[in-house]
């Protein structure tokens, strides 16, 4: 006996990411998804939960600033399969040195506005 895989409407899979459907949308048509997303026989997207999750990794590339050029390249990488590892691996850990060094300074300007908030609360407090 065939089970069906459980599959969401475009509405549904942009509830579950986070996203709109239009980014959504526009990530199939860039070349972002994994695998082509499937259709229902009404031409309606259906997206399986491995787009899903796949999704949602995509979403935190882009939130650590990870350039369309770069996630496209790392989706070719994944595509090409296991020969591809190290590559990914290499990607991966020059990202992460970016993504540690914006922290660092989101940290400085994050103490930065830390003395000017004890500033103010000490004049606001001497007011």
């Amino acid at each position: 006996m065939e089970t069906l895989e459980h599959t969401f409407s475009i509405s549904e899979a942009a509830e579950r990411t986070g996203l709109t459907a239009h980014t959504l949308r526009y990530y199939e048509r860039t070349g972002l998804m994994l695998t082509p997303v499937d259709r229902a026989s009404s031409t309606h997207r259906r997206f399986t939960e491995q787009d899903i999750t796949w999704v949602s990794f995509l979403t935190k590339l882009r939130a650590t600033s990870m350039p369309i050029a770069r996630i496209r390249e790392y989706v070719e990488l994944v595509r090409d399969g296991d020969e591809s590892t190290a590559s990914r691996l290499e990607l991966l850990l020059r990202h992460r040195i970016t993504v540690v060094a914006q922290l660092a300074e989101m940290q400085r300007s994050l103490t930065a506005i830390d003395v000017k908030i004890a500033i103010y609360e000490e004049k606001v407090a001497h007011a």
